[in-house]
């Protein structure tokens, strides 16, 4: 069973940053796009960030300049690291991978349960 697993989230002060981490395992033959999703209290879920198999980026607005995204594909592991966090950063964050069991198989969908990331004074 292909499962994602994040770690890596907590409670930190605006200006403080924090490293997200989310692994892939199971049987998987490839995986295309990677991405971060965050959903903040009351809203709904957002794309943050997201990498393509060829290590392509591109980001949400509200992230720009303070969050980069990067993956690892040795080890089916893709990161967030986040700078200059700000009280609108808080959220919970899901890791999410487009996943292909065999070659003539399309991908699929994968979520992470999330992790919770809170930044406050």
């Amino acid at each position: 069973q292909v499962q994602l697993v994040e770690s890596g989230g907590g409670l930190v002060q605006p200006g403080g940053s924090l490293r997200l981490s989310c692994a892939a395992s199971g049987r998987i033959y490839s995986i295309n796009g990677m991405a971060w999703y965050r959903q903040g209290p009351g809203k709904q879920r957002e794309l943050v960030a997201i990498i393509t198999s060829g290590g392509s980026t591109n980001y949400a607005d509200s992230v720009q300049g303070r969050f980069t995204i990067s993956r690892d594909n040795t080890k089916n592991t893709v990161l967030l690291q986040m700078n200059s966090l700000k009280p609108e950063d808080t959220a919970v964050y899901y890791c999410n991978a487009q996943i292909r069991l065999s070659l003539m198989t399309p991908a699929y969908d994968t979520w992470g349960q999330g992790t919770q990331v809170t930044v406050s004074s």
